[in-house]
């Protein structure tokens, strides 16, 4: 049975490769939000039509991605939500309170230095892990019981 794990949050480094590469040999079906910076921002103008205020700009990419977002969460087993240092993560909390609403077995990902701004967000998580290394430990341990 294939597992489905939802990998959201931060685009602007390789961790989703590198848990996709670690895991190449697990019965993994890996799916996530669009990563293309401007094709998520722009969908919305795209589809919909050009808005001249970027604020109903972003609001129809916002509206058009939660829906990718929303369905990817709940057809996935597990979901790896990944908060970056660079920017401010919104949509990633986000994506945690929806897989913790909808039951979704949820690990969280972020480096020691964001352990009190998201203690929260961490206890809501079963497993919270700093490298994505990790990630494919747990996901390995899940399907198999195999230790590192």
């Amino acid at each position: 049975m294939t597992l489905k794990v939802y990998l959201s949050g931060e685009i602007h480094t390789d961790w989703r490769d590198r848990i996709i590469a670690g895991a190449g040999d697990l019965d993994i079906e890996f799916s996530g939000p669009v990563t293309d910076h401007d094709a998520s921002d722009d969908c919305g103008v795209a589809i919909l039509g050009r808005e001249d205020d970027k604020f109903w700009h972003d609001h129809k990419g916002a509206k058009i991605n939660a829906i990718r977002t929303q369905r990817g969460i709940r057809q996935a087993d597990i979901v790896v939500v990944r908060f970056g240092d660079q920017y401010r993560q919104w949509n990633a909390a986000f994506d945690a309170g929806v897989a913790s609403a909808l039951g979704k077995s949820l690990i969280i990902l972020h480096g020691p230095e964001h352990q009190h701004a998201l203690k929260e967000v961490d206890a809501a998580a079963l497993a919270v892990a700093e490298r994505p290394e990790q990630v494919v430990q747990i996901l390995r341990y899940v399907l198999s019981g195999a230790l590192p």
